[in-house]
């Protein structure tokens, strides 16, 4: 029992070291780019999805966001991603020590918001992703930073 201890202290000693360490950094987009999305465009030919994570907590953690399987992007704390999407139904996922999923018929004209909240893992953080509403998303997404999306 008492080496159980011991791995339960160096676990947690080990957990806010790594929290310690600093912050996650993920590729950022410009800020012109940043502001311009941040206008919440309502786009005649496509869906805009706001994908963002809010949260300090497992700052030193990169989160993926994938869209039908294809990497899109890392976040990172207060930071959030812009994919605009013609219509039709796309799944996307947020992997960190799990995966959590959201399956979005997107419909052009419409805005979107999912969040990627983050939750306590065993090893590493989790992560939950789920559809907000527009006043909560638009409040959310104008405290974060635009994440420079991957090549798709």
């Amino acid at each position: 029992m008492h080496s159980f201890k011991k791995w339960i202290l160096f676990s947690v000693f080990a957990g806010v070291i790594s929290l310690l360490g600093g912050c996650a950094s993920v590729p950022m987009a410009p800020a012109t780019l940043d502001h311009a999305a941040k206008q919440f465009a309502k786009l005649p030919d496509k869906g805009n999805v706001f994908i963002y994570r809010d949260e300090s907590m497992g700052a030193a953690i990169k989160m993926g966001i994938y869209l039908n399987e294809a990497p899109v992007a890392q976040t990172a704390a207060k930071t959030y991603i812009n994919l605009q999407l013609a219509p039709g139904q796309y799944k996307i996922r947020s992997h960190a020590e799990n995966n959590s999923e959201v399956v979005l018929d997107v419909k052009a004209g419409e805005v979107y918001f999912l969040w990627q909240e983050v939750k306590m893992g065993f090893g590493s953080a989790r992560c939950k992703l789920q559809v907000v509403d527009a006043e909560t998303g638009m409040r959310a997404v104008k405290s974060c930073n635009l994440v420079q999306e991957s090549v798709r």
